[in-house]
């Protein structure tokens, strides 16, 4: 008995407390209860609620959108420095909602770039500033998408050919202004604008596949520089680059899909990396990485092939010959032959020679995070559920959301079936050019008239 009594009043000493919540387990549950306090609340209301919930709020989103062209308010100031970025966050957005704006207000957008354009070559943050390959890619982005002529022989493409030249280093990476830093970004963007143009060569590709391989990490994402964490935006930037300069089979692909599809949460959206929060801008960043994925089935099969592994990600059964200035155009190393015209050339095939694959994420989970969680009823997206909407992710959900429309099509420019389309056909947006993320008819007007003047 009194052995007994001991037990009853002294617990053992092995029964421990459970262990404290970390601030990022907290975080993490505090999001997934706001996401999923919509999804209970969009399955509880009846169907015609429903739709107006799911629907896009076009004419809201445009209304935020030209107020911003218009006036911003004096907190903006801190993105004195990211004026072509606002630019082309917000005319991105009005072209992928099929819309445009009054003639002045475009004639006034390309003469602020020209004063942002440096004499020596490229395009500064606002006029007078340094000139920057980030800023230069928003400003050419943003006068592809006005589309005129006008806004296309504003860009002086001699001297910003220089200044790529001039920021290029002899790793591969480039700068992104004079002293500044090496990242993936840098590359991505200066291929992004050399190829867009038509100036890309190869002075401009040399060892830049070098670069971008070193800083594919252990989780088969891609860091920002070696040695740093796997990250959606510098995969996506990775992998674009890789694709753009005809390298895209030396990186790990297999890897690479397996990182990018984990990291699809079960708020529906895309996380940016390993453990972090869900988070709308991801829907283009890893959503878009994905979508270059589905398009390079026949690498990948060809890499798993090699490792003797049983997997295919292909879904047709049609010749499965290599993309040009992929993998069937290269040399065994991996690179496009000295002098071949091959580069100019990969982004129009990519676009216009892809065939129907099965997406590689869950669509439809992805766009009714956009329209559920992301969209403000009152015009803009956002990152998640208590975030204030942003000209930032209003541009790379919508550009997400359209990726998400077209991921079955045949052909980029096939009208997307409307079990594809999440809620009213009308949420239909324009479609966009992977590569680059502008609308793909503004790219083709872009193509032709670089291509002419290289000519010419």
């Amino acid at each position: 008995m009194s052995d007994l009594s001991e037990k009853e009043t002294n617990p053992p000493a092995t029964e421990a407390a459970p262990p404290c919540p970390t601030v990022t387990q907290r975080d993490q549950w505090m999001v997934e209860s706001q996401v999923f306090q919509i999804y209970h609340l969009f399955a509880t209301i009846p169907p015609n609620a429903q739709t107006l919930m799911m629907e896009l709020q076009r004419e809201n989103h445009m209304q935020f959108l030209s107020k911003g062209l218009r006036h911003l308010s004096s907190a903006f100031s801190v993105l004195d420095s990211n004026r072509p970025w606002l630019c082309y966050w917000i005319f991105h957005s009005i072209a992928l909602l099929g819309e445009s704006v009054e003639d002045e207000l475009e004639d006034n957008t390309i003469e602020f770039l020209s004063r942002c354009q440096d004499p020596d070559g490229g395009y500064a943050g606002g006029p007078g500033q340094m000139p920057h390959i980030a800023t230069t890619y928003a400003a050419v982005n943003t006068l592809i998408t006005l589309g005129s002529q006008k806004s296309l022989a504003s860009i002086n493409r001699d001297k910003l050919h220089g200044f790529l030249r001039r920021m290029k280093q002899s790793n591969g990476g480039f700068r992104m202004h004079d002293d500044g830093e090496i990242d993936i970004r840098a590359c991505y963007t200066a291929i992004s604008v050399a190829s867009i143009l038509n100036i890309l060569d190869d002075e401009l590709i040399q060892n830049v596949g070098d670069y971008i391989l070193s800083c594919q990490t252990y989780e088969g994402g891609i860091g920002g520089e070696p040695g740093s964490e796997a990250h959606g935006g510098y995969t996506f930037c990775g992998l674009a680059a890789m694709i753009l300069i005809g390298e895209a089979n030396r990186l790990d692909l297999p890897r690479l899909i397996d990182w990018v599809v984990f990291r699809q949460g079960k708020e529906c959206g895309f996380q940016g990396r390993t453990n972090k929060l869900v988070d709308g801008c991801y829907s283009f960043w890893q959503g878009g990485a994905v979508a270059l994925l589905q398009r390079l089935y026949s690498i990948v099969d060809k890499q798993m092939e090699e490792t003797s592994q049983i997997f295919t990600i292909s879904t047709v059964s049609e010749d499965k010959e290599s993309l040009d200035g992929t993998s069937s155009h290269a040399t065994r190393h991996g690179t496009i032959e000295s002098g071949s015209t091959d580069i100019k050339s990969i982004a129009y095939k990519f676009i216009n020679e892809w065939r129907a694959q099965e997406p590689l994420f869950h669509s439809i989970a992805l766009q009714q995070y956009i329209l559920l969680c992301a969209q403000e009823q009152e015009g803009g997206l956002r990152d998640k559920p208590g975030k204030r909407r942003d000209h930032y992710h209003t541009c790379y959900c919508l550009s997400g959301l359209s990726l998400c429309q077209y991921s079955l099509s045949k052909h980029p420019d096939s009208p997307p079936l409307p079990k594809v389309v999440l809620g009213p056909y009308s949420n239909l947006l324009e479609p966009i050019h992977p590569l680059f993320n502008v609308v793909l008819e503004r790219y083709r007007e872009a193509h032709e008239f670089f291509t002419e003047s290289h000519d010419h």
